[in-house]
This record gives C-alpha cells, structure tokens and sequence, in this order.
C-alpha cells in the first residue's frame, strides 16, 4: 500500500519544511525595527521563503496522491478537500510573495533611496500581509479538510477515533484562524488539535497504513429503506 506511506510522508515533510521556513523567516522579522538588520540576513530571509514556498509542492502532491482514494469513498469530498488545497497554497505562496518584498526595501533604504521609517512600515506592511494569508489559508484548508475526516470516519480508511480527533481538530483549527482575523490571538492554541491528528494520522498511515478492508474492498454506500 505505497499510496498510504507516501501520503503519511508527505504530511510530516510538510510540517518539517514550512516549520524550518517559517522559524527562518521569523529570525529575520522578528522585532519593530527588523529592517535595519535584513541587510546582513538576506540569505536566511531568501531561504526560509523557498522553504515555504516549497510546501506548496509537498502538500499539492498529497492531496493529488489522496485523491484517487477519497475518491472511491466520496468523489465530492475528494474533489473539494483537493480544491481547498489548491486555495490554501495559493494564498500562502502570495504571503511569501509579499515576504520576499522585504529584500528589496531593506536596499533601497540602506542605499537611501527611500526613507527609513517608510520603508520599515512598508517592512511591517508586508509581514502583516502574509499572516493574513497563511490564516485565510489555514481556515479554508480547515473546511475543507473537515469533510476529508467525515469521509475518513464514514469509510473506515482509518480507526474512527483517529477520524474523530480530525473532527475535532479541524473545527478548533477553523475557529482558531477566524478568531485570528479578527484580532485575538488564538490560532497557535487551537492548533494543537489539528496539528496532532495529522502527525498521529501521518505516524498511522507509515506504520500501518490504510485499513485493508476498506481500501481494497468495494466503497462504502449509504442505502435508504423504503417501507411499503
């Protein structure tokens, strides 16, 4: 069952790689007057946004591999957890994007083409903008990813306790990022949940993979009785 290690490894790979970007970057941000320091980090700026941006690839290519097996459960979940994917990484890449505009302002300020204080505002302007995104992000990945534990407790691909802490976690995720938006800092609190279904679900899938009967035998069908 290669499909189930694969995906198990692309969940852990792309909790190390944005994690080491994300680390990298915050090195480099970190304070009210990061700007004047960029100068001398532009290297690990560079490096933590191409970690980031990397992720765009590992987790498109799971939702890829997961698709033909959703699929057989659930064609719409397969097509709309596939589909939030696709937005969440999207707008993530745009908040590194505006990210990478760092480098450029740290220059032009140092070369005194442009005004310190402007330049760190634009500075601050930026990493506010890909916060916004990671956080649109995250709670789109979080409705769609709601569905995919639905469908993972619906057809038994996994243990349902495992399906019932993605419930769990995706909802407390989704709640986390709305509030984030909306000014309370909640989001690293309430993504704790999520964040342990899918390193157990990635520890499962490596170790144990799929549940066999469910994997390799015909997709599960919900049938209505009429009664006479």
């Amino acid at each position: 069952m290669w499909s189930s290690r694969l995906i198990g490894g692309l969940f852990l790979a792309g909790f190390l790689v944005y994690g080491t970007g994300s680390l990298l970057v915050s090195s480099v941000v970190d304070g009210p007057t990061f700007l004047a320091d960029v100068g001398s980090m532009q290297t690990t700026l560079a490096l933590g946004a191409f970690l980031m941006i990397a992720t765009t690839a590992v987790d498109i290519g799971k939702a890829v591999i997961f698709f033909p097996v959703l699929e057989r459960h659930g064609k719409r979940t397969a097509v709309a957890y596939l589909a939030t994917m696709i937005f969440e990484m999207a707008l993530m890449t745009v908040g590194v994007l505006a990210l990478l505009m760092i480098i450029p302002l740290a220059d032009q300020a140092a070369a005194g083409q442009l005004d310190g204080d402007v330049a760190q505002s634009l500075g601050s302007l930026a990493v506010d903008a890909n916060e916004t995104a990671y956080q649109i992000g995250q709670l789109s990945l979080a409705f769609g990813a709601l569905f995919l534990a639905a469908l993972l407790y619906r057809s038994g691909l996994v243990p349902r306790w495992l399906a019932v802490l993605g419930l769990v976690g995706y909802a407390t995720h989704m709640t986390g990022a709305a509030t984030e938006l909306f000014g309370l800092p909640l989001s690293l609190v309430l993504l704790i949940p999520g964040a342990l279904f899918e390193l157990t679900l990635a520890v499962w899938l490596l170790t144990k993979g799929f549940t066999p009967a469910a994997y390799d035998g015909p997709p599960v069908t919900v049938t209505t009785t009429q009664h006479a």
